[in-house]
């Protein structure tokens, strides 16, 4: 799963300077089930309040599952997304993502959410394939 890059941003890449935006735009329209899924999970966020807001349905198939790995998996991606939404994005498995607040309230809970411990409580038999 490549983001599909116009060759604007081609060029302001070999340039040396790429605006953040235009860059955020490319990863929308390169990854939009990821797109949907970190978007929902910020609005419900900043609705619902909280510590936290996760989703734990996987994806409807294995190109959205790519979305998801691609997006949260680059740390150029994860952390453009993450200045773009104001919020900080968690992932375990290969669907469950969380978004935090950048309170540092949520710091406890974040450490939580991504430890060794947090990681083996989220394992099932029906997600060995992912």
């Amino acid at each position: 799963m490549s983001l599909d890059v116009s060759p604007a941003l081609l060029e302001q890449a070999e340039r040396g300077e790429v605006d953040e935006a235009a860059f955020v735009d490319c990863v929308r329209t390169s990854l939009p089930y990821a797109w949907e899924m970190i978007s929902s999970l910020v609005a419900q966020l900043k609705v619902d309040g909280g510590e936290f807001a996760d989703n734990q349905t996987p994806p409807p198939d294995e190109q959205a599952r790519g979305q998801l790995l691609r997006a949260l998996a680059s740390d150029a991606i994860r952390g453009a997304l993450q200045r773009h939404f104001g919020v900080r994005l968690a992932f375990q498995n290969c669907h469950r993502v969380a978004a935090f607040p950048l309170d540092p309230s949520s710091d406890d809970r974040l450490a939580k959410f991504t430890s060794i411990r947090g990681q083996l409580l989220n394992q099932s038999p029906e997600l060995r394939d992912c």
